[in-house]
């Protein structure tokens, strides 16, 4: 499916009587919905009615736009459009013949609209981002809400034991007493014949006996019933234990280390792995006591079956006990976390690290056991077959360096944890290769384990296996290692066999991964337009409806693009790359329009003003920005040879277009010192010269021959005050430079410091 565009994620956002109070008949609600995607291409918070250096664009723009609303309603042919049709007609005539003389009081309704609609839409996500705070907060009041009803129940379980272990005592005193009278009794009868009164006090003896036995038989009735009342109240206990404990393992901790999984294509965790320890050591503290309470009733099971018989008790305490056990277990094992997981992208012999971290350990008291983690490198196959018997067996496929360490506990945070800070993969050993099965498809995983005691009773063996990670060997490998990360992050379904991802995905889902991991990388996300641009790039055609779409691993990084030596993911991941180092304040501010095809974006500058340009990532050359401009004619259109990481680590973007004088407006009519003013290096017009230590500094500037630029008369020649001239080319006319109608303009260098820089730099030294 495509990716939700801008006005769909406005109507997700506000209701019917919100879009009641920004529309009227000035700016009709159908205009708005049906011409959506011609809104979304303009910089309207750039645009200023009452500027009136913008008024030549702002008769422009209503041109364009009337013109947009007749060729929509054209477009209209099914009869369920023809309302709609006639509405758009309708508005049309309007906006002519209201407008057309004073075309700035339509744009100042029409941008006082979109001002409404963007402030409730910001309105409306922090109410949503309140309500998924309010959600997380609701979470932990139902959780501690049930964790204190069990705690209730445990404590009313406890009075039935207090009561019973004094009923029980008292049971041991009577039946002391009954035991004497039995002695005293059989006394008696042995020296009958010695005694006077032999007989009668045997008579009495015989009833005090009796008396006893008869009250033992009582309570031993009354121990039986409350024992098994204790019984089901423990019974109960786990009952209630159950779903919570279901709960945060089975979903709290799960989505936890998804969104974990996510947050490697720049997602923002939403739960808080401190808030689930919580929960995790106030569950810990009451299985714990309800196994102590479990214990207890076989310890009244022991004492009291020295007396009387208990049938099926010592049978349904051992099915309990075993419960509890397996309670516990599964809440240790499951809450042996990584913090902070290895990179998922791992260089040989490069230092990183790594945290695990045992949620109930400072519960336990494991730390005064001082356990040791050993961490080890897995391959998928050996994932799985650890997941299989729930236990590692010295699995490993690669040497790590510092590879164990000791779990210490902060008592102020309350974590039990291991703190990995210099591990370093010495080696690995890779499995057979298949077709066209490359070493950044192959996966492996980061195995931490470790073992402790509880007490002196209970042995645990925790594990737990990383995020998947892919091993290179070389830096030219990190985009098909990112893409095989990118993938399996965006895609890998819970519980799923390591590390299983699908091989077709819908491209809404694509489009989701790729704007989540440029906005994480750039500051910024992708437009619905980029998005759609992205698309065509990736199934290779174009004015297609994506909606039901499927894209393809190969599609997506292994088959090159039509007529090109790359695939679609390391186009897309270059773009990512240069804007994250080189372009990230520019691309944040909105300049850079980015995602546009050539022939595109020199269409568009054909109807605006003379040096009016726009900055476009290449389509033919990885990581390559382009700067795209209009000529002194209506048809001329013109790009400049990308320039890449490498130009712009030499000088930067902002300076570049200072070089060039003949780009003045940033698309669609913004000042480009406006623009790109606050990253600019120098002052935009430098005519001192400076000195250091004695020298003349040079100053190395973006020239193309032919045109004009800084310090230069028209020519191309410098004209910086006392700089000494080189004339080392000819500068050749625009005509001479083979300019056409959607030409890319390249530079020669011109080197007056003898400073030599590779074909397509558009450098030439001027010393100042």
């Amino acid at each position: 499916m495509s990716p939700i565009t801008a006005w769909e994620k406005l109507q997700q956002n506000l209701h019917g009587e919100d879009f009641q109070q920004i529309y009227n008949d000035h700016f009709p609600i159908e205009v708005r919905q049906l011409l959506s995607p011609w809104f979304e291409t303009k910089a309207w918070t750039e645009i200023d009615p009452d500027n009136l250096e913008h008024e030549g664009y702002i008769k422009g723009l209503f041109v364009s736009f009337v013109d947009e609303i007749v060729s929509k309603s054209n477009s209209m042919v099914n009869n369920e459009q023809f309302v709609s049709k006639l509405k758009l007609i309708d508005t049309a005539k309007l906006y002519k013949e209201k407008y057309s003389q004073n075309p700035k009081e339509l744009i100042r309704i029409i941008k006082k609209c979109l001002e409404s609609e963007s402030l409730m839409a910001q309105q409306n996500n922090s109410l949503m981002e309140v309500n998924v705070k309010s959600s997380q907060e609701l979470e932990n009041i139902e959780i501690m809400q049930q964790m204190e009803l069990i705690s209730n129940h445990i404590t009313h379980t406890n009075e039935i034991r207090m009561t019973i272990q004094s009923d029980i005592d008292s049971f041991n005193i009577l039946y002391s007493e009954c035991s004497k009278c039995t002695q005293h009794l059989q006394h008696m009868r042995n020296q009958r014949m010695s005694i006077p009164q032999g007989p009668e006090i045997e008579r009495k003896l015989k009833q005090e006996k009796e008396l006893y036995e008869g009250q033992l038989k009582t309570q031993s009735l009354s121990l039986n019933n409350a024992l098994c009342v204790y019984i089901n109240k423990l019974n109960e206990s786990l009952n209630l234990l159950s779903p919570v404990q279901a709960h945060i393992i089975d979903k709290a901790l799960i989505q936890w280390k998804r969104e974990q999984q996510l947050a490697g294509n720049g997602y923002k965790y939403m739960k808080d792995i401190d808030v689930i320890q919580t929960w995790c050591e106030k569950l810990c503290d009451l299985i714990w006591i309800t196994r102590s309470q479990i214990k207890e009733a076989d310890r009244f099971r022991v004492n009291l079956g020295r007396y009387f018989e208990l049938p099926q008790s010592c049978e349904i305490i051992n099915t309990l006990l075993d419960m509890t056990t397996q309670y516990l277990s599964s809440l240790v094992a499951s809450t042996f976390v990584i913090i902070t997981q290895p990179p998922q992208v791992l260089k040989t012999n490069t230092r990183f690290v790594a945290e695990v971290r045992l949620l109930i350990g400072g519960k336990l008291n494991i730390h005064m056991t001082s356990p040791v983690v050993k961490v080890s490198i897995v391959s998928e196959s050996q994932a799985n077959q650890i997941i299989g018997r729930n236990k590692p067996d010295g699995e490993s496929c690669g040497e790590i360096l510092n590879c164990t360490g000791k779990m210490e506990y902060q008592p102020v945070q309350r974590h039990l944890s291991t703190n990995f800070r210099s591990m370093q993969l010495k080696k690995i050993k890779r499995t057979e290769k298949k077709g066209t099965e490359s070493v950044m498809d192959e996966k492996f995983s980061i195995l931490f384990s470790s073992k402790f005691f509880i007490g002196n009773e209970l042995q645990f063996e925790v594990w737990n296996l990383s995020l998947p990670v892919v091993v290179i060997v070389h830096g030219n490998q990190d985009p098909h290692a990112w893409a095989t990360v990118t993938w399996d992050n965006a895609f890998a379904e819970p519980g799923r066999v390591p590390f299983n991802v699908p091989d077709k995905v819908p491209w809404r889902n694509v489009a989701e991964a790729l704007n989540m991991k440029f906005s994480a990388a750039t500051g910024r996300g992708l437009s619905e337009e980029s998005l759609t641009f992205l698309a065509e790039k990736a199934f290779r055609m174009q004015n297609v409806d994506f909606n039901h779409m499927v894209l393809s691993w190969s599609q997506f990084c292994k088959e090159p693009l039509p007529q090109r030596s790359f695939t679609f993911w390391e186009w897309f991941y270059a773009v990512m790359k240069i804007t994250r180092e080189h372009l990230k304040g520019p691309w944040t501010d909105g300049a850079i329009m980015g995602f546009i095809r050539k022939s595109d974006a020199e269409e568009m500058l054909t109807r605006y003003a003379t040096g009016t340009f726009l900055l476009r990532f290449s389509d033919s050359e990885l990581g390559g920005l382009t700067v795209a401009w209009a000529g002194s004619n209506d048809s001329d259109a013109y790009s400049l040879h990308p320039f890449s990481a490498k130009d712009l680590s030499i000088r930067n973007l902002a300076d570049r277009l200072l070089d060039l004088p003949y780009l003045t407006k940033l698309y669609p009519d913004i000042d480009k010192n406006q623009a790109f003013g606050k990253y600019y290096t120098q002052p935009p017009n430098i005519s001192t010269p400076v000195t250091s230590n004695g020298y003349l500094k040079p100053l190395l500037v973006t020239h193309v021959p032919g045109w004009g630029g800084p310090g230069t008369n028209g020519q191309g020649m410098n004209s910086y005050p006392n700089t000494p001239q080189n004339h080392m080319f000819h500068v050749n006319s625009p005509g001479n430079c083979s300019i056409r109608e959607t030409s890319s303009v390249h530079s020669e260098p011109v080197n007056n410091t003898s400073e030599k820089y590779r074909p397509g730099s558009f450098f030439s030294a001027a010393i100042l």
